[in-house]
């Protein structure tokens, strides 16, 4: 949504999410993806865990598992036991068991809600473990109903002691992008992965109740633009506006259009970079402009364009003058070339420094997380909450 992401400490509340600030790729067009049909069963998620393992260490929790390779009676797997797994000589070897097949499959018992338990290296997940061997080494996928899923990366990506509603809405929303972005990394041999380029996943020790009743609460639903899931974008706070989608990666997605939030100029703040830092960091990207002796950026006003903002207000591109000449870059390559919170800010040059002053964190894209708090603090729904960030969206029942 994330993302876009690195931990941001507001106050007591971590937010992980910030939609990795230009980690996750940039949104697919509309017409991508799979139309949306409804099914009684949930469809299960293919999340990489780990790759190019030497071995792995796995263990069924709450009853007894199986693993199996493709056309073998497989081995029994006791319960609470751990088995060390390692592929040797064209087998993976589970314990003392030895398995000849391209994909292994750990498959622990199911539970009284559907879906079984697994440590993987010590850490614990619902579902399914499918090993490979890839790349020299062992590679690790964790296969898992969507909600499952849910359950660790919804209350990874938003304060678990929010209002409900806003939680509801980044469950939809953590959903849809999760549909949406199925096949992300096939090439490695799955879905998602589990860092902010999709959606931070960390298995069954993040799950709070809150969330988990978010999540319950819309089971199934998701949010579809054409018939088809979104790939539904969110960061920490629009400091007032969000933004439309090609002003950030290039390409016009009509769900993501710039939407205001009120009050604007939240999440104020200021950073200082001396000249001297600017013209290294500037040489280091091969702009070497000699002494910075001018910057040219038109003054922020939220919600008004101009030649080098956008709708919103976001820098467009800002201009710096040299003794030896002159760079204009995009504002979120000066985001990520100065380490700024959001590409909202203004900039003063003086003698010795440039001080930058903004607002907001995060991309701009999609859902802004403290703006859906606000609403859901006034009293807005989450159906309410994502038709205002989602321009055009049906809110959709899948399963």
């Amino acid at each position: 949504m994330r993302r876009f992401l690195s931990a941001l400490m507001i106050g007591t509340v971590v937010l992980a999410s910030a939609a990795p600030a230009m980690v996750r790729q940039a949104p697919v067009s509309a017409k991508a993806g799979t139309e949306v049909r409804s099914v009684k069963q949930e469809p299960d998620l293919r999340v990489g865990l780990a790759v190019k393992q030497g071995s792995v260490t796995v263990s069924p929790v709450g009853g007894k598992g199986t693993a199996r390779t493709e056309g073998s009676k497989g081995a029994s797997l006791a319960a609470g036991q751990s088995y060390a797994v390692r592929w040797q000589n064209g087998a993976f070897l589970v314990g003392r068991e030895k398995l000849r097949g391209e994909v292994l499959t750990i498959r622990p018992s199911t539970k009284a809600d559907g879906a079984g338990e697994f440590t993987l290296n010590g850490r614990r997940y619902r579902g399914a473990l499918e090993l490979r061997h890839k790349g020299g080494g062992l590679t690790a996928v964790n296969i898992v109903p969507v909600d499952g899923y849910l359950r660790s990366v919804v209350p990874e990506e938003m304060p678990v002691d929010w209002p409900a509603e806003a939680l509801k809405a980044q469950s939809v929303a953590a959903r849809s992008f999760a549909l949406a972005s199925r096949g992300r990394h096939a090439g490695e041999g799955y879905d998602l992965c589990t860092t902010t380029h999709c959606q931070l996943y960390t298995g069954t020790a993040a799950e709070k109740s809150a969330s988990n009743a978010a999540i319950k609460a819309t089971r199934g639903e998701v949010l579809t633009y054409g018939g088809k899931p979104i790939e539904a974008l969110f960061h920490t706070d629009s400091g007032g506006m969000t933004e439309n989608s090609e002003d950030v990666w290039g390409s016009h997605v009509p769900y993501l259009r710039a939407a205001k939030d009120t009050p604007a100029k939240t999440m104020p703040w200021t950073k200082t970079i001396s000249r001297a830092d600017l013209e290294r960091k500037l040489a280091a990207k091969g702009h070497d402009i000699g002494k910075v002796r001018s910057l040219a950026l038109s003054p922020l006003t939220i919600g008004r364009a101009a030649k080098d903002r956008t709708a919103s207000g976001r820098v467009k591109t800002m201009t710096v003058k040299g003794t030896k000449g002159t760079v204009t870059l995009s504002g979120t390559t000066w985001r990520s070339l100065l380490g700024l919170k959001s590409t909202l800010f203004d900039a003063k040059l003086t003698k010795d420094a440039v001080t930058f002053t903004g607002y907001g964190s995060g991309h701009g894209l999609g859902i802004s997380q403290w703006g859906a708090e606000r609403m859901a603090a006034k009293g807005a729904s989450y159906a309410e909450i994502l038709h205002h960030y989602y321009t055009g969206t049906t809110l959709q029942q899948l399963y």
